[in-house]
C-alpha cells in the first residue's frame, strides 16, 4: 500500500510542480488528436456517402429486337442465376416510353404511327459485395455473351473514379495517422523529459537505495497515460460540443460509434504510457 501511495504522490507532485509543461502537453496533444478525429469523421461521412451512391448503381441490359416477349421470363431467369445479381426488373417498350415522357415532360413518340422504337431492357441490382468495377465487369461480360442481349451498360467510368478517390482517402488517412502518432509520441516524450530533469537527483538517490526500475518508472507511465488520455477526451469533447452548432443540409455527418471512441481514447492513453517510459528510459540505465 505504501508503494502505491508513493507512486500516486510522485504523480501528483510532478503534475503540481510543472503545470505549464503539463498544460502545454495536454493542449498540443489535444490539437493533434483533434486533427485525426476530424479526419476520422470525414472518412466515415465519405464512406457513407460512397455507399449511398453505390446503392444507386444499376446494370442495364438491352434486349435484342428478335427476342419474343414470351421469351422474356426465361431470359430473366438465366440472368438471375448469375452470381452477384440481387434483383432484376424488366422495362417493356411501353414502360420505356412512360419513363422517357416523365424525364422530358413531353411525349416525343406522340406522332409515331409505327411501332414503338424504344428498346426493351432489364435493370439489374447488384449485391453490395459485388459493387466494384472488377465484379461489375465480370457480371456485365457474362450477360453480354447471351444471344438474347444486344448491349450491356453501367456507369463504369464513374465507378472507377469513385474507387480511385476512396483509395486516395484511405492512403491519406494512413499517412496522417502515422504522422500524428509519431508527432504525439515525440511531443509527449520531450515533455516528460523536461519534467524529469528537475527530479534527476532524487531519481538517482532512489536508485541507490535499491528502488526497482518499474517502481521508479510507474509514476511517469501514469503521467503519460493521464496526459494522453485527457488530450484524447478533450478532442472528442470539443467535437461533440461543436456538433450542436454545425450541420450540413446536403450531407449527413457520420460520427464514430461511442464504443469506438472509447477504444480510441484507451489506445491513446496506452500510447501516452509508452511515451512516459521512453521519456525516462535514459534515467533507468
Amino acid at each position: 500500500m505504501s508503494r502505491i501511495n508513493h507512486i500516486l504522490r510522485e504523480l501528483g507532485r510532478s503534475l503540481y510542480r510543472n503545470p505549464g509543461t503539463v498544460l502545454g502537453a495536454v493542449l498540443s496533444l489535444a490539437m493533434l488528436f483533434l486533427l485525426f478525429d476530424l479526419y476520422w469523421i470525414t472518412s466515415e461521412t465519405s464512406n457513407r456517402l460512397y455507399s449511398d451512391l453505390l446503392s444507386d448503381v444499376r446494370i442495364e441490359a438491352f434486349v435484342n429486337d428478335g427476342v419474343d416477349d414470351i421469351e422474356i421470363p426465361m431470359v430473366m431467369e438465366k440472368i438471375s442465376e448469375i452470381e452477384g445479381i440481387f434483383a432484376i426488373g424488366y422495362i417493356s417498350k411501353d414502360s420505356a416510353r412512360i419513363v422517357l415522357q416523365q424525364m422530358l415532360g413531353t411525349d416525343l413518340l406522340a406522332d409515331y404511327n409505327n411501332e414503338n422504337p424504344l428498346p426493351r431492357s432489364f435493370v439489374l441490382e447488384v449485391d453490395k459485395m459485388f459493387l466494384n468495377s472488377k465484379d461489375m465487369d465480370i457480371i456485365s461480360s457474362e450477360i453480354a455473351v447471351m444471344p438474347e442481349i444486344l448491349e450491356v451498360k453501367y456507369s463504369r467510368e464513374w465507378l472507377v473514379k469513385a474507387e480511385q478517390m476512396k483509395s486516395v482517402i484511405i492512403e491519406i488517412g494512413l499517412a496522417l495517422g502515422i504522422l500524428i502518432l509519431l508527432t504525439a509520441l515525440i511531443s509527449l516524450i520531450n515533455n516528460i523529459r523536461l519534467m524529469t530533469r528537475a527530479r534527476a537527483v532524487g531519481f538517482q538517490q532512489m536508485r541507490l537505495l535499491g528502488a526497482g526500475k518499474l517502481f521508479l518508472a510507474f509514476p511517469f507511465l501514469l503521467e503519460g497515460l493521464f496526459i494522453s488520455g485527457l488530450a484524447a477526451l478533450i478532442g472528442w469533447g470539443a467535437i461533440y460540443y461543436s456538433k450542436e452548432y454545425i450541420s450540413l443540409t446536403q450531407i449527413n455527418i457520420v460520427y464514430p460509434k461511442l464504443e469506438d471512441i472509447v477504444i480510441y481514447c484507451l489506445v491513446a492513453a496506452v500510447l501516452g504510457s509508452i511515451s512516459g517510459y521512453l521519456g525516462i528510459r535514459r534515467l533507468l540505465k
